[in-house]
């Protein structure tokens, strides 16, 4: 299983990675979307629901200006394939897509991180160096979740 970072090296918009799993969609989809196992890869979440339109959040420890909380909305769920939802830390307000589609060995899944302005260019550069980091841990959690 790899992460790969497929981020166009021309921009600073969108950030984007390509992961191959040896999982069935079923069990990614577990993995997106059941809190507890969110908040082994991702981050604990409070208040989360599938339904488009609910508010719910992400949070960790607060570090430096920043108070360890993502503000999310549910933007788009389509069982097994694709969900989507805002995510938004302070004055960076962006959407966050993953689709899953079914392989031979598993499922490739699509996570793709867009609306950065162009003066956020550290948080873009912060948001591909989280999403490395996240998808090793997802994928490290899905070889030990039965």
């Amino acid at each position: 299983m790899s992460v790969n970072d497929t981020t166009p090296k021309d921009q600073t918009d969108r950030v984007s990675f390509e992961v191959a799993l040896s999982h069935p969609p079923e069990k990614v989809w577990r993995a997106l979307t059941e809190p507890a196992l969110l908040a082994e890869w991702l981050l604990p979440a409070f208040d989360f629901g599938l339904a488009p339109g609910t508010r719910f959040k992400l949070k960790t420890d607060p570090v430096g200006g920043w108070d360890g909380v993502v503000a999310c909305e549910m933007l788009a769920v389509e069982p097994l394939k694709s969900i989507s939802w805002a995510w938004v830390v302070g004055d960076i307000d962006t959407v966050v897509a993953f689709e899953l589609t079914p392989t031979d060995g598993g499922t490739h899944l699509s996570i793709v991180q867009t609306g950065f302005a162009e003066q956020q260019k550290q948080n873009w550069g912060g948001a591909r160096y989280g999403w490395r980091h996240m998808g090793a841990k997802l994928v490290a959690l899905l070889d030990g979740v039965a």
